[in-house]
């Protein structure tokens, strides 16, 4: 059942707005969490491929290195509530974690839903939590936040609210009740909103035989209107429509800022990135030696995947049935600049629905990232992917929502 006055409303039961309410309610505060989803933490039940990377215990140089567009707004929030912090937090509420390579932190139980339910429980514990209630307007009164009005069961409900923390999270996986509702809140109380694109998410590519391949060990450059601005190394996956997989996340904000601004995209892999040329033209010689009656396929098949064999001979135009018999030294120089750097032009980026994270969001300069207050109207906060904050991969995300959630709580709470 609902009460019609709070000190404290929450909209949006995801990792943010969890975090917010449990921290407020734990402060003394009467806090109601609302929902529109039928169940809390849809996008967080489902993150990770269902694993739940929880955050990095990359210490606050290294873990700021990781946001954006301005790491400095985060530093007071992380400071605050800091990836140890949620650890600890977690623990202490009943949720083992275990740490994997790269400072990464997952639950024991390898299973996302694990931590929504504890979050949920510890919510649920503290504050009065509503789903299937849908937030349509925020009550201000002289430049104060006063309550908002809210549809539950078929009923517009006015609720009155001393602050109202908004977590609606972004635009990203859209079905799990990510459909942009705070930015149209936030920018009905005035507030800017940063251009709303996808992040960490898919390339696509023009002149792509589309191969289903996963690659280790690659370096991958991002060049925009000819020069490299980018460059990573790791996993990268191809797809039907072009290029995924860890490596590519991270160049992907990049690359949609580019494409968007309609600059000239591309991306450059290197395949052997542990080689030299002359050491990899070496390596080429040696493996002709070994193939008196091969193909430049069967060569390739000794130094890529070999699904990927034909379709790279394409890419870098020779015959994949020529007869090692008539290779010269050209052809391995040419064979070993291909491999060093194989050039695809980037066309476009895959859609919000496909994209982990979404970039822009309300303006961090409107936002007091000591307090996670709206500077243009009192008592009404911000937490999670609804402000323009974004992160690489690797738990640096959703230790963004925690941190910034456990802000607004404390602070909307002190009010």
């Amino acid at each position: 059942m609902m009460d019609n006055a709070y000190d404290i409303a929450v909209v949006g039961a995801g990792p943010a707005g969890l975090m917010a309410a449990i921290t407020a309610a734990g402060k003394g505060a009467k806090v109601l969490l609302l929902e529109k989803m039928e169940k809390p933490a849809r996008k967080l039940r489902i993150t990770g491929k269902g694993r739940c990377n929880i955050t990095n215990i990359n210490p606050e140089d290294g873990f700021l290195a990781n946001v954006f567009p301005d790491s400095r707004f985060f530093r007071s929030s992380f400071r605050n509530f800091s990836n140890t912090d949620l650890v600890r937090f977690l623990n202490a509420a009943g949720l083992d974690t275990v740490e994997e390579r790269g400072g990464r932190v997952f639950p024991a139980s390898q299973k996302s839903w694990d931590v929504a339910e504890v979050l949920v429980r510890e919510a649920e514990k503290k504050a009065t939590v509503i789903c299937n209630a849908k937030v349509s307007a925020l009550y201000a009164e002289q430049d104060t936040v006063k309550g908002l009005c809210c549809e539950h069961r078929g009923k517009q409900t006015d609720v009155s609210a001393r602050a109202v923390i908004v977590a609606t999270g972004g635009l990203s996986y859209p079905l799990t009740g990510s459909t942009g509702d705070g930015y149209v809140f936030a920018s009905r109380a005035g507030h800017s909103i940063i251009p709303l694109r996808p992040s960490l998410t898919g390339l696509e590519l023009e002149d792509y035989e589309a191969v289903s391949l996963s690659l280790k060990n690659i370096e991958l450059s991002l060049a925009v209107d000819g020069g490299v601005v980018q460059r990573e190394f790791g996993e990268m996956e191809f797809t039907g429509y072009g290029i995924d997989g860890p490596a590519v996340l991270k160049i992907s904000r990049n690359a949609v800022d580019a494409i968007l601004a309609n600059k000239k995209v591309a991306v450059m892999i290197n395949l052997k990135p542990a080689l030299n040329p002359r050491q990899l033209i070496n390596r080429i010689d040696r493996e002709i030696q070994s193939l008196p009656n091969g193909s430049l396929t069967d060569l390739l098949k000794k130094l890529l995947p070999s699904s990927f064999a034909v379709p790279f001979a394409k890419k870098i135009k020779m015959q994949a049935n020529k007869k090692l018999t008539a290779f010269n030294s050209s052809d391995s120089e040419r064979l070993a600049n291909g491999l060093l750097s194989v050039k695809y032009p980037v066309s476009g980026f895959r859609p919000f629905s496909e994209a982990i994270v979404t970039a822009g969001g309300v303006c961090l300069q409107e936002i007091n990232p000591k307090t996670m207050c709206s500077t243009l109207i009192k008592n009404l906060f911000f937490a999670g992917e609804v402000i323009d904050l974004d992160a690489n991969t690797g738990g640096y995300n959703l230790q963004i929502a925690f941190s910034t959630g456990y802000m607004a709580g404390q602070n909307a709470a002190k009010n």
